[in-house]
């Protein structure tokens, strides 16, 4: 062999140095990540300790906002307007307020009015709206801003299922023949075709010489374009269930509404009309027995009736005139009627009697009875003259609400349960039922039914006896009996038509029950619709937000049947008396209907002759708002005389009582008995009860009590629960200092009332929950007066600090209890929220006060502080001094003490816990109360200042109660700490002087306190540890806004020290990392998060003397020729520097760095967790106005650098979203030094390292990364799921995409080879993690979503049914899944039961699939082109690098990555030219290294020139065109290319199904147009070599157009495949491509013999090459070596030096030309051989694959092959046992006729399974299409010469039994002849050449 030859193989083979093996070994080692972070010296501090923060406040001081530029200054500091105090107009629903306006009001009266008029208080953060907890980010907020996304174009959706063009028919017609008819060199047409195609439109300026500078420049402008800015804004929205943080701000507390129903009164029609008639509509509850509204009264009679009245009535007020009127029901029950009542002019007679003609008289009766009709009516007139005032009962019915809202069929549910009976404090809308605490009651809803007209017919008519409620409830319950008593009554003929509906939600013409104009009201003289006040049920737990004050009075029974004389028509007048005289009667009783709006008094309806009557009336007054001792209700009771008589008075009074309407200082309600006096009252009786016997009066039977009434009150002035009202007095009285005071039987002076005080504090807790939770407003606003503005007495300023905040506590916990039902996810009641947020503010303080401090607090000498200082220092902490805690001293300081205590130590561990403080009780400054005197001064406390302090030093019992609701507390601190500021404007004041140090000490007590509780309960009660854990994190966030911000960093570290130190001992630690966490996640959620991290200081490297491990290995860097930047370093590191700076970004990350960790616990759970943490804010800072433009956005960027480096060390563990994917595998490592390599041959060298040093690529089946060292090792820890990897993913591009280009470069430039490395395996991972699936995936994602979906609810119902153990499931998947393990006392909750039920609808429509496949699209595209980005700046960082080579090679076969994957048309057109310009930069990457990297970059760009999308072509050609230009420019001639392009396409030829040639051909058109108009190579060859290797490949489109014909037909594809093999006998890389290619589809047919041969002529093409190129004792010395196997092999051996020289770029360098190579192809030979069953063939084929395995001592495969031979011989051996080895059955079949084309008198050689015989192939050439019949031997002449018939000998190959002596071709046959006619060859064609190597062998010897 020449030397020539022997060298230009050599350059091809790796020349490895030992030095350079071993450096590349060391740095991959010092490279590896996880090198013990938790304790890595690198950081500075260990990732487990938290850094000391900054001193923020001196950080900004230095640094002005102006020294940044523009839009920058906004990231140093808050602005000046974060903080501002709102007046918000409390919401009035009506037009005119409904307080008193004038007149005197009591203390109550008072200070109702004032809490029920005064606005809203709200400090508000004008920024706050900005930060995640307040503006989330949800599926439908993301669906929101992806609105507007351009459609990208993928290949894959365009026409995915379409085949190729149209075929050619000239192409099509070359098919049908013979290979030997068609020789490759005919393609004439096919060059005519070509020429005559239509061209893409070119790329402007490709042709053009331009600077690779420009060109860069040029590309990066044009994927800047049209980029979509928010990254995150196309992935999903962050987890829902991980957003502890949060929150939004509480509804304003409304009036309480049930659900409301519109009832309209149309019309009342009698049979006879006589006499006006009144109606009563009311609700009444059968199953509660209670009446669940007041009265409505209407008024239906015609004009000519209501004449009548004319004598008693006066013009009616409008209020009076209402006909319809609006009920709230609040607990709606199936048992709920309304009660229809009708009400005549008193007459004479019983009601029966008056009822008589009603239910005789018909109307059609009119004429006979009109005589009759005329003497009623007469009578009437006269009655409602002389009797019009007073009323009778008449007739009444019901209506069962439940069958008007369609629900009288479901059956009753009754529950009693407590929590059942508590409704939720909403707003005044109305609720579903979904709202109700109730569950009972959800069978029944009255918001949501059709709206129905009822005609009401059957009255029944009023018993005398039976007019109580009781007797009501009776009948109601008989009307849902089947068989009801009052059905078989006669009824009183009538016609009600009423309306009923649902109410609107703001009706027009509506009055409030007070009578006020509800909005909107347009028309005063429109008719009114009335609201009618509802009495719930049960228990309403609603604060009070607007003035009502009414009175209802219900006289139920009076007896007197002992009562002497004439009293048998009694009524009862009810007159409202501010006094004793009757002309003090006030007018404050609500008229009925057409009448006055109010009265000075009422009558009850008149019982016919009944001494003793029941009553069903209800009187309705308006409370004055000053209610005195003389107010009382006068009942006087009268004997009505029905018939006239002369001396006779109409009315004669018959009777007196009365009821005192104050006792003590409260309103009187509820049931009274009362005794009725016969005579006259005397005077000053109404300072006196009636049960006081006075002297002289005469009482009826005996001063017994005789009138049953009850009063009700609806007040939101009087609580009507005693202890309220205690407390509630005592403190007006202390407000107003009138003493001395009567409260209930004692006299209270001043020095018994602070023991009253207090003791009316602790009996709070006692309170009945309703009316404390109505006036829950009022009790807090009192307490905190308390606590604010102690009370004086004597002189002396009392100390309820304490008692009041014990009982503010309690008060709390109370009202938490009553609406636990309703609380939000965090725990908290809407009710205190809104209370906080609104109604809370400092007593005394209003904004509109001028600016300036308030007055100087009284310094009380209980806390006697410095009492010898100078006056000026206590001027910034007077106001701070607490007169509450009776056991604490302070010693004096000096001045230096005071100044270093308000500039906030910073060293300080403020970490201890209120139990170690001296302030405890007990402490060491604990002193006994010394009672101060009252100094004269105005007694004002900081509220906040004695929370703090009181909490502190509570005992444990109050303590307890205040942890149980912490977040309230801690909201009123900072709501208080926030007013003070804005009050006091001190805004402007440095904020190290906003706040004493003493409050700032109590603070840190507090929160070391509070977090203490967290770790300690968290195992005891987790769900409380939970809620205290978000409170505390909450209330350091709101601090962030008010205090020193250095200050509170400090806390945080406490808090965090705190953790760390209980976590080396907790049992579960990984429940304390997950709180830590959210801890976490909740500061990072403040809006100025931003802001709080300092992101515009820079960065300070470490002081340590000791260079870092990080440090000594970045020395080690490949691409900078200085030493690495620590400043650059340390920001992509969790460097001390970064982790002090970034405060709360390094919080954060350390959280994900530590939850990354292989050995952390709980480690899926905390990867969810932290991963969703980072997600959640960048997507936050996506949707952020303020960080827009993207100077901001690159500094936001900056805080989460060190993101790349823990994606980067965790590259190992994350999903690898490449091995789903058969043809992809992930980038090997250019730069692995320790891979376990396959088929180590030499033994000296692993060759992984071999081909890193020489910047080629692994084998293809490896499975490393770029940069990790062995599998086992790298991949050890809880790998992370594939949801978190991809989120991570994300986040780590997001980063890419927003950092400063520059600083990204820098970066690059100091990291180490092996980091690189993995960087670009990170990039790799982030092709394969986001791209496209297609619009077919997300329709098939769909569908196996809703079977899953089946699957679960069959497995509920298999939980229901009790076939399996649903509990114990539950309970294992919780043990497994929740972080707070095993715990007995967590109670069942949402956010930690895994069986809730997912809120994602399973099937989505197709315009949400649609949508789906838009963002993903999208997403894909946005996270490809910043890895191109990032590539780009890795290019240009190691540009002039020694090592670029290696690390560009790794950058290409990224690109090549995403050129292979499914991208869209806008990707493809950018990475395209970033390839251009990489290929056009560095061309030794591809023409003087490994071709394997030309080889995938060619078959992509043939992959993409076949494309539909023009846009794709357009690219794609361009590239392949320069392409071969550079190669050619290189050596005058593109060898390789050529080669590499021809293989590529031979490939896609064999391996693609849908390609599409059609536009495949438009691309070499295109091609073959650019080297026409390439002016600069004009004069060389090179636009003619181009035309031939684009004409040659168009002959193989040709080729490729007939397999597609084929493709059904195994047989004839084959043929054409081997005939397009033999074509390729010039180019051995493609021959045997060919030759796999035929190989793989035989095995697919199960033709394992033939595959075998394909193999073994593919192994004979390589020996005869290697033979070529090296003279090898132990290799074959050509295809000889294996002419024993088959004696065609012969033909490889036509290749020789003649054809082709070896030495030629491009040919012979493949991976299979190579000694692994023919190993390879040898193995496979056997395998084949023996699956077919030729033993004898596997011997041979080893005696070629020995000398190899023995010359490179590979004994463990040496050992395989000979057991692969002892196998082989052994069932050889079998034969003798009686085995018969039988192969298939092989058909000669000729055909002759005319009829058949071309294949007249051709032969062919069929192949069919071994057990076919010769009547079986006979039967199927007669049951082909055309088939006649069979002829026999020699008688094919008879059919003529249109005829046709074919002529078939069979021989069968066999082995028979005892013939092992044998040799190989000593093989038996037998053989027979038959001759079929056929018309049609059709059949047979189709069957034709398959065993293609049986053709030239003889037919009786194998």
């Amino acid at each position: 062999m020449a030397a020539a030859e022997r060298r230009a193989f050599a350059h091809k083979i790796n020349r490895t140095v030992a030095s350079e093996v071993r450096k590349q070994v060391s740095r991959e080692r010092s490279g590896s990540p996880h090198s013990s972070r938790r304790g890595g010296s690198s950081l500075g501090v260990p990732l487990t300790e938290v850094v000391e923060p900054l001193d923020f406040e001196d950080v900004l001081l230095s640094r002005p906002p102006d020294a940044e530029p523009g839009p920058l200054r906004d990231l140093v500091e808050f602005p000046c307007d974060d903080l501002e105090l709102q007046r918000q107009p409390r919401e009035c629903r009506t037009t005119e307020p409904g307080v008193p306006q004038d007149g005197k009001l009591d203390p109550q009266a008072r200070a109702a009015v004032e809490m029920y008029t005064e606005d809203w208080v709200i400090v508000c953060r004008r920024y706050q709206h900005l930060s995640a907890a307040y503006s989330p980010i949800t599926t439908e907020t993301q669906r929101e801003r992806q609105k507007g996304l351009a459609r990208q174009v993928f290949e894959q959706d365009t026409s995915g299922d379409e085949r190729s063009g149209p075929e050619d028919s000239d192409d099509s017609r070359r098919c049908s023949g013979s290979p030997e008819d068609t020789p490759r060199s005919s393609g004439a047409s096919g060059i005519f075709d070509l020429r005559n195609l239509a061209a893409d439109s070119l790329l402007p300026s490709l042709l053009e010489r331009a600077a690779p500078e420009d060109v860069d420049r040029r590309n990066e402008a044009q994927r800047r374009q049209n980029r979509p800015r928010a990254l995150l804004t196309l992935y999903p929205a962050p987890d829902e269930d991980e957003a502890v943080e949060r929150c939004s701000h509480p509804e304003p507390p409304r009036e309480h509404f049930g659900q409301r129903i519109l009832v309209k009164c149309l019309s009342l029609k009698f049979e006879i009309e006589i006499e006006p008639i009144f109606g009563i509509l009311a609700l009444y509850d059968a199953r509660e027995k209670k009446k669940i509204s007041e009265n409505f009264y209407f008024d239906l009679n015609s004009d000519s009736m209501k004449g009548l009245l004319r004598a008693h009535g006066t013009h009616p007020a409008i209020s009076t005139l209402a006909r319809s009127a609006i009920f709230s029901v609040t607990y709606p029950s199936p048992d709920i009627f309304l009660v229809i009542k009708l009400e005549k002019v008193l007459q004479q007679g019983d009601i029966s009697e008056c009822c008589e003609p009603y239910m005789v008289m018909k109307e059609v009766d009119t004429a006979k009875n009109k005589e009759k009709l005329e003497k009623l009516r007469l009578a009437a007139e006269q009655f409602c003259t002389r009797l019009g005032r007073y009323r009778m009962p008449f007739a009444w019915t019901a209506v069962h609400l439940a069958n008007i809202v369609s629900s009288a069929g479901q059956p009753d549910r009754d529950s009693d349960s407590e929590g059942e009976r508590r409704p939720a404090w909403t707003d005044r809308r109305r609720r579903g039922p979904q709202d109700r605490a109730s569950s009972g009651d959800d069978a029944c809803s009255f918001s949501g039914f059709r709206p129905a007209t009822l005609t009401v017919t059957n009255f029944f008519k009023q018993e005398a006896e039976r007019l109580s409620d009781e007797d009501l409830f009776k009948f109601l319950a008989d009307m849902r009996r089947p068989s009801s008593l009052l059905r078989r009554l006669r009824p009183v003929t009538a016609q009600l038509k009423i309306d009923i509906s649902p109410a609107p939600e703001n009706p027009h013409f509506c009055l409030s029950p007070e009578l006020l104009h509800v909005k909107p009201y347009p028309d005063p003289r429109g008719r009114p619709t009335k609201e009618i006040l509802e009495f719930p049920a049960r228990e309403v737990y609603a604060p009070h937000t607007c003035y009502r004050n009414l009175l209802y009075v219900y006289p139920h029974s009076l007896n007197f049947s002992s009562r002497q004389g004439s009293v048998r028509n009694l009524a009862v007048r009810v007159q409202y008396m501010a006094g004793e005289d009757p002309s003090q009667a006030l007018p404050v009783i609500f008229g009925k209907s057409s009448c006055s709006e109010f009265t000075r008094e009422a009558f009850t309806p008149v019982v016919y002759h009944n001494k003793s009557p029941e009553f069903y009336e209800e009187f309705k007054l308006c409370l004055p708002a000053c209610v005195t001792e003389n107010h009382h209700l006068l009942f006087t009771f009268y004997h009505v005389s029905c018939q006239p008589r002369p001396g006779t008075a109409l009315e004669t009074p018959v009777g007196f009582t009365w009821i005192p309407l104050l006792q003590h200082g409260r309103l009187r309600t509820g049931p009274f008995c009362l005794p009725v006096s016969v005579d006259q009252p005397p005077p000053s009786y109404s300072v006196l009860t009636p049960d006081v016997a006075l002297p002289g009066m005469r009482w009826v039977d005996g001063h017994k009590g005789v009138f049953s009434v009850e009063l009700l009150a609806a007040s939101s002035v009087h609580p009507q629960d005693p202890h309220l009202d205690r407390f509630f007095t005592l403190v007006h009285v202390l407000e107003e200092g009138v003493f001395p005071f009567r409260l209930k039987d004692a006299v209270l002076s001043e020095g018994t009332v602070e023991q009253e005080l207090r003791a009316s504090l602790s009996a709070l807790r006692l309170a009945s929950p309703e009316p404390l939770v109505a006036f829950s407003h009022h009790v807090l606003d009192k307490l905190v007066r308390l606590v604010v503005r102690p009370p004086v007495i004597s002189g002396q300023m009392v100390n309820l600090g304490r008692g009041a905040f014990e009982a503010m506590a309690h008060v709390v916990s109370l009202v938490h209890r009553s609406l636990e039902a309703v609380q939000d996810a965090r725990g908290h009641c809407p009710l205190l929220a809104a209370y906080v947020y609104y109604a809370f503010r400092l007593p005394g303080a209003e904004p509109s006060l001028p600016g300036g401090a308030p007055p100087v607090t009284v310094q009380a000498a209980t806390l006697a502080r410095g009492s010898g200082r100078p006056a000026s220092l206590y001027l910034a902490r007077s106001k701070s001094v607490s007169s509450s805690n009776p056991d604490l001293a302070v010693a004096p300081g000096s001045v230096d003490d005071e100044v270093s205590r308000i500039l906030a130590n910073k060293g300080v561990d403020r970490s201890h816990s209120w139990v170690n403080s001296a302030y405890a009780p007990g402490g060491t400054k604990a002193v006994l109360r010394r009672a101060p005197p009252y100094c004269g001064a105005d007694p004002r406390q900081l509220l906040h200042e004695e929370l703090a302090l009181q909490w502190v030093v509570s005992s444990s019992a109050v303590r307890e109660a205040v942890l149980q609701h912490a977040w309230f507390f801690f909201q009123l601190m900072v709501k208080s700490m926030a007013l003070h500021l804005l009050l006091g404007q001190r805004l402007d004041t440095p904020r190290k002087l906003r706040f004493p140090g003493r409050f700032l000490d109590d603070i840190t007590a507090l929160v070391g306190s509070v977090g203490m509780e967290v770790i300690t309960r968290v195992h005891k009660d987790a769900e409380l540890a939970e809620r205290l854990n978000a409170s505390l994190a909450f209330f350091l966030s709101d601090l962030l806004s008010l205090a020193d911000r250095g200050f509170v960093f400090n806390l945080v570290r406490a808090h965090y020290k705190q953790v760390t130190t209980r976590l080396h001992s907790a049992p579960n630690p990984t429940v304390l990392l997950t709180l830590r966490m959210d801890f976490t996640r909740i500061l990072c959620s403040h809006e100025h998060y931003v802001t709080l991290n300092l992101p515009c200081c820079p960065l300070s490297p470490p002081a340590s003397p000791s260079p870092s491990v990080s440090s000594t290995t970045s020395q080690s860097s490949t691409f900078s020729s200085q030493a690495p930047d620590p400043k650059v370093t340390s920001m992509f590191e969790l460097s001390g520097p970064f982790r002090q700076q970034h405060f709360l970004a390094g919080l954060l990350l350390t959280e994900l760095a530590l939850a990354l960790e292989p050995e952390a616990e709980g480690a899926s759970l905390l990867h969810k967790k932290a991963i969703s943490a980072v997600h959640s804010l960048l997507c936050s800072h996506d949707t952020d106005p303020r960080y827009a433009e993207a100077p901001v956005k690159a500094r936001v960027a900056e805080l989460y650098l060190p993101l790349l480096s823990l994606a980067r060390d965790t590259l190992p563990r994350l999903h690898d979203f490449v091995e789903g994917s058969g043809q992809r595998s992930r980038l090997a490592s250019l730069l692995d030094s320790d891979t376990e390599g396959e088929g180590d041959i030499g033994g000296t060298i692993n060759p992984s390292v071999a081909m890193a040093i020489a910047g080629g690529p692994l084998a293809p089946g490896s499975r490393t990364s770029i940069s990790q060292g062995p599998p086992t090792a790298s991949r050890s820890g809880c790998p992370l799921s594939a949801e978190s990897s991809r989120t991570l993913l994300a986040c780590a591009l997001w980063v890419l995409k927003n950092a400063e280009p520059a600083l990204l470069q820098r970066w690059a430039a100091d990291l180490a080879l092996p980091q690189l490395g993995r960087l670009l395996d990170l990039l790799y991972l982030c092709l394969a993690a986001f791209e496209y699936k297609g619009k077919k995936a997300f329709e098939r994602i769909n569908s196996l979503t809703f079977k899953k979906s089946l699957d679960m609810k069959a497995r509920l119902e298999e939980a229901i049914l009790g076939t399996i153990g649903a509990r114990q499931e539950m309970v294992r998947r919780s043990r497994e899944r929740s972080p707070f393990g095993n715990q007995e006392n967590v109670r069942w909750r949402k956010s930690i039961t895994h069986w809730k039920q997912t809120s994602d609808r399973v099937d989505k429509t197709k315009d949400e699939m649609e949508h789906e496949a838009l963002v993903d699209g999208n997403l894909a595209t946005e996270a490809s082109l910043v890895v191109l980005d990032t590539l780009e700046i890795i290019v240009q960082t190691v540009m002039l690098s020694e090592a670029r080579e290696s690390v560009l090679g790794a950058v290409l076969k990224v690109v090549l990555y995403s050129l292979g994957s499914a991208q869209s048309a806008l990707f493809l057109q950018h990475g395209l030219a970033t390839q251009r310009a990489l290929v056009s930069k560095f061309p030794e990457l591809l023409f003087e290294e490994d071709t394997e990297l030309c080889a995938d970059l060619c078959l992509r760009l043939l992959r993409h020139c076949g494309s539909r999308v023009s846009a794709i072509r357009m690219h794609a050609s361009a590239s392949l065109y320069l392409l071969m230009r550079q190669n050619f420019e290189i050596g005058h001639n593109f060898a390789r290319v050529k080669m590499q392009v021809t293989m590529s396409l031979s490939s896609l030829v064999g391996t693609t199904q849908n390609f599409s040639e059609e536009h495949l051909r438009r691309s070499l058109k295109t091609i073959l147009t650019y080297a026409e108009e390439d002016v600069g190579l004009r004069d060389s060859t090179f636009a003619e070599q181009v035309q031939d290797l684009m004409f040659n490949l168009h002959m193989i489109l040709s080729d490729t157009v007939k397999m597609k014909e084929h493709q059904e037909d195994p047989e004839m594809l084959i043929d054409l495949m081997y005939r397009i093999a033999r074509g390729y006998q010039g180019s051995p890389d493609l021959r045997l491509t060919w030759l796999q290619n035929m190989a793989g589809k035989h095995a697919e047919l199960g033709n394992h013999a033939e595959a075998a041969q394909c193999m073994v002529h593919a192994a004979a093409l390589v020996a005869e090459y290697l033979a070529l190129l090296e003279d090898s004792r132990h290799l074959p010395v050509g295809c000889v070596s294996f002419q024993n196997i088959s004696s065609n092999v012969l033909e490889e051996s036509a290749v020789s030096d003649d054809v082709l020289s070896p030495d030629e770029e491009g040919f012979c360098s493949g991976k299979h030309f190579t000694e692994l190579g023919l190993v390879g192809l040898l193995e496979q030979a056997a395998a084949y051989f023996t699956m077919g069953g030729l033993y004898e063939a596997v011997n041979e084929v080893y005696k070629n694959l020995i000398p190899i395995l023995e010359a490179h001592r590979d004994y463990k495969k040496l050992a395989a092959v000979h057991g692969k031979l002892q196998e082989a011989f052994t069932k050889i051996m079998h034969q003798s046992s009686g085995w018969e080895r039988v192969f298939g059955t092989y058909f000669r079949v000729g055909f002759y006729g005319a009829r058949f084309g071309d294949l007249d008198e051709q032969e062919f050689v069929y192949k069919e399974p071994s057990i076919t015989k010769l009547a079986e192939i006979s039967h199927r050439l007669e049951a082909s299409p055309g088939s006649v019949g069979v002829a026999g031997t020699g008688h094919c002449a008879a059919w003529g010469p249109e005829g046709g018939c074919n002529h078939a000998d069979m021989s069968q190959p066999h082995v028979p039994r005892n013939s092992t002596q044998r040799g190989l071709g000593t093989t038996w046959w037998r053989s027979s002849k038959i001759l079929t006619l056929s018309t049609s060859p059709s059949w047979i064609h189709r069957r034709g050449a398959q065993i293609l190597f049986l053709r030239e062998v003889q037919v009786t010897h194998l």
